[in-house]
């Protein structure tokens, strides 16, 4: 790792230059001793073999834990957790579902694989989540149900949005594959629906390599939901093995999501100068966030022009792992979608997200730093190169 100059930056790493970051510090699933001796147990006792062992009932009964004892059925995927629960919600064709124009694309399809239509809604710009008035607005006499995915380290309104779903009977699924663990005034994501759904798919905060769980305390959707996967077993199954590598990983989300809070804030923090990221905005008093995916919105024009793009190519060079966000539903044709309003917002977050990878946010603090820096290079490299050229 390097350190750059204060004054006149180094080579950029894309062009010839040293990276800031010179050893790869993203590798996901964690090398943790928990998860070693899990397996070791899980081989020991033969449950790896089993359909439903030791490890999916504790797995199970800490979820339902943190949901107030609700029920939990694991599933194969977050995606397919999505299309369970509107099955389980017992919607027919030519119901609506509402999804933010901004969001999973498999939330989408999971609509219109239960022949439903999506109905599409903005954002709301503070919380990078669908907008409680965008959709109340938009609501008509087939909607039926709302998915609420809680992106980039924000959360969705979800107080205005229960209250506003029981007053018109409308059906919540809240999408909290990017934020296990996370809360807001005082009660944890999952529990202010209908039905709620984790992932624990290769990159998530937690990690199986597969696999999801949908969760809920009303026993007509978890009985619907029994009903469609039934297939003489379980036809979309989370194994024994892949729940006994969760169970230490859930064990330990809660400290894990406070160190990576406090490394969001330090990055930000650094990272004020860097006029052509806008992040998201701070959490409020009440907030628990959980940062998968740290969503910043790039601005070009500060940027000397470049395009969001570029910075990425560069970026990575440097060893940080910045992406771009989700593609959006906006372009979307009227014969898949109702679009009642304009979705400005969700257009903007699909031309403009950046989001930086998680497990960066569990370095060393000298680590955190280098990314700040590797950022701020990036910028100082462009605007010396723009002073030059207007120079000739």
């Amino acid at each position: 790792m390097t350190d750059p100059s204060n004054s006149v930056p180094d080579r950029l790493a894309i062009d010839g230059g040293v990276p800031m970051l010179a050893e790869r510090i993203d590798v996901w699933p964690p090398r943790d001793a928990a998860i070693k001796a899990a397996l070791d147990s899980a081989w020991q006792s033969g449950d790896w073999g089993r359909y439903d062992g030791e490890w999916t009932a504790r797995l199970r009964d800490q979820l339902s834990a943190l949901h107030g004892g609700a029920e939990v059925m694991l599933c194969a995927s977050g995606t397919i957790g999505v299309e369970l629960a509107l099955r389980g919600l017992g919607l027919e064709p030519g119901d609506e579902v509402a999804v933010a124009g901004y969001d999973f694309p498999g939330n989408f399809r999971a609509i219109e694989a239960v022949g439903a239509r999506p109905l599409l809604v903005d954002l709301a710009p503070r919380t990078w989540c669908l907008s409680v008035e965008s959709f109340e607005a938009a609501i008509g006499e087939s909607t039926r149900a709302v998915i609420v995915s809680h992106l980039h380290g924000g959360m969705a309104e979800m107080a205005e949005m229960e209250r506003l779903c029981r007053a018109r009977g409308i059906a919540i699924i809240e999408d909290v594959c990017q934020a296990p663990g996370a809360a807001c005034h005082g009660k944890m994501l999952g529990t202010w629906s209908d039905v709620a759904i984790w992932s624990f798919g290769g990159s998530k905060l937690l990690t199986a390599g597969r696999g999801g769980a949908v969760i809920s305390n009303r026993p007509e959707i978890m009985q619907r939901m029994r009903v469609y996967s039934e297939r003489g077993n379980q036809a979309f199954p989370l194994s024994e093995l892949q729940a006994c590598v969760l169970v230490p990983q859930l064990e330990k989300l809660d400290e894990r999501n406070q160190i990576r809070s406090r490394a969001v804030d330090r990055i930000t923090r650094d990272l004020t100068a860097a006029d052509w990221l806008e992040p998201l905005a701070a959490a409020a008093s009440g907030e628990r966030r959980a940062y998968y995916k740290t969503g910043w919105r790039y601005r070009p024009d500060p940027a000397c022009g470049r395009s969001r793009e570029a910075f990425i190519a560069a970026i990575r060079a440097e060893g940080v792992p910045f992406d771009a966000g989700f593609r959006g539903f906006g372009q979307r044709s009227g014969r898949r979608c109702r679009k009642p309003g304009p979705l400005l917002h969700s257009q903007l977050a699909a031309e403009s997200t950046l989001i930086l990878h998680h497990p960066i946010l569990l370095g060393s603090e000298e680590t955190l730093r280098l990314v700040a820096a590797a950022v701020l290079k990036v910028g100082a490299t462009w605007r010396l190169e723009r002073c030059r050229d207007g120079s000739r």
